[in-house]
């Protein structure tokens, strides 16, 4: 492992470091992009869910929040391709890209393996609207995981924030309840949120393994599920171990921007 020998692949026969640096770059992606959707439910819902504390918004919203994180993956992921693809037809049904965009993205030379960054370099709209489309729903039943815990934590931590005495000397100024929460609330009650995402980081990697098999995403967690179905024990370990290394990293990383957001904290 400390040589970057992670063994051969019995299946296949190819080496495992291989295969963790070719679809390394598509679960990043898709977490990337889920995280992106939880952000955008989570604070402004939490937000919204704080603002009516105990009245029938924030009630509805805490009761979206249990629905978000409880339902599985696969589960919220077949419901999606069952409305948006099969029914309505306005979104893809699985892959990274469709057949064309995979023949472009071929002729890229020192590809990066985020499509979207690829799709970018290249300049091609086109290109990047079909890795957009083939991605939204991935990152919708992915992101709904995360952006389930996202908006419980920000509502519970910014109704907290919005009792603080500096809170209450700024109402008491004359500051309206919107800036406050915005301006003067908001910042401290991220602050659990940030702390807490590494740990959703490693959910995302787990819930992953489901979402890239439900989308036949061309990831770690979509190898990880055939290896598996194989066999393939020297492949198994090899995914897995990259993917505690990276839950390691992302949390040692998570914990200096808490230092650098929160001047309470010192490490």
């Amino acid at each position: 492992m400390l040589h970057g020998d992670f063994g051969t692949t019995f299946t296949d026969h190819r080496p495992v470091l291989d295969i963790l640096k070719l679809y390394g770059a598509g679960t990043l992606e898709l977490v990337l992009f889920s995280l992106i959707v939880a952000f955008a439910i989570g604070i402004p819902l939490g937000m919204l869910a704080a603002r009516y504390r105990d009245r029938w918004p924030d009630a509805v919203l805490r009761i979206f929040a249990i629905l978000a994180y409880a339902t599985p993956v696969f589960f919220l992921g077949l419901i999606l391709k069952l409305v948006f693809s099969v029914n309505l037809g306005i979104l893809p049904t699985s892959g990274r890209v469709s057949s064309q965009g995979e023949l472009t993205m071929s002729k890229i030379t020192n590809p990066s393996g985020l499509y979207f960054l690829d799709a970018l370099r290249l300049g091609d709209t086109a290109l990047l609207s079909d890795v957009l489309q083939h991605a939204v729903l991935p990152a919708i039943a992915l992101g709904l995981l995360t952006g389930g815990v996202f908006l419980r934590l920000v509502r519970t931590n910014l109704i907290g924030t919005l009792e603080q005495p500096y809170i209450e000397s700024a109402r008491s100024r004359g500051v309206g309840e919107n800036r406050l929460a915005r301006k003067h609330a908001l910042r401290p009650a991220l602050i659990p949120v940030i702390t807490v995402m590494g740990m959703q980081i490693a959910m995302s990697l787990g819930g992953a393994v489901l979402t890239e098999t439900t989308f036949e995403w061309g990831g770690l967690g979509y190898q990880l599920s055939q290896y598996m179905q194989a066999r393939d024990y020297v492949a198994v370990q090899g995914i897995v171990m990259m993917m505690a290394v990276i839950v390691a990293a992302v949390n040692f990383i998570v914990d200096i921007i808490a230092a650098l957001i929160d001047p309470r904290v010192r490490y």
